[in-house]
């Protein structure tokens, strides 16, 4: 099993986000897109990371591989959340899900081998995974559970 936060990830904006800063907090990753009939979760997922910013933080992952539907740069997927949805969530570069040039938070999202807990495989955008405040993966959510969804918000109170 490897240990989540020694994954390295850059931000939108290009700058190393340092996942060990999260250490004692719940991560909840998603990976988002600007033209998904789901984009409007983005409205649930700044409301999730406001009511337990003190126990979660958020973090988009955006994608461009399913469907084409995050095919802005970087500053045009900073201003399309902004605008619209008002996200101050932290969202990173834009990276491969799945496949052969798989980002390794992904990797380590996506395989027990590296979790520890369970394998899956990223169906479409807004797929969610919560990692606890230990760094381990509790589950993942396929697009259609909604941010605010007890599923998910039970592991938070």
């Amino acid at each position: 099993m490897t240990n989540i936060y020694d994954i390295k990830i850059n931000s939108l904006q290009g700058k190393p986000i340092d996942l060990s800063t999260y250490k004692n907090k719940f991560l909840l990753f998603v990976n988002v897109a600007s033209k998904c009939g789901f984009t409007p979760q983005y409205k649930d997922l700044e409301e999730l990371h406001k009511t337990y910013k003190d126990n979660l933080v958020v973090i988009g992952v955006p994608c461009n591989q399913f469907g084409s539907q995050e095919p802005g740069n970087s500053d045009e997927i900073q201003e399309f959340c902004e605008v619209n949805y008002g996200v101050s969530f932290l969202i990173t570069e834009k990276v491969d899900v799945k496949g052969t040039s798989q980002h390794p938070l992904f990797s380590w999202l996506t395989n027990k081998d590296y979790n520890g807990t369970k394998s899956s495989s990223v169906k479409w955008n807004f797929q969610k995974y919560l990692v606890d405040k230990d760094g381990k993966l509790i589950d993942y959510y396929f697009s259609i559970t909604k941010p605010l969804s007890s599923k998910i918000t039970k592991h938070l109170k």
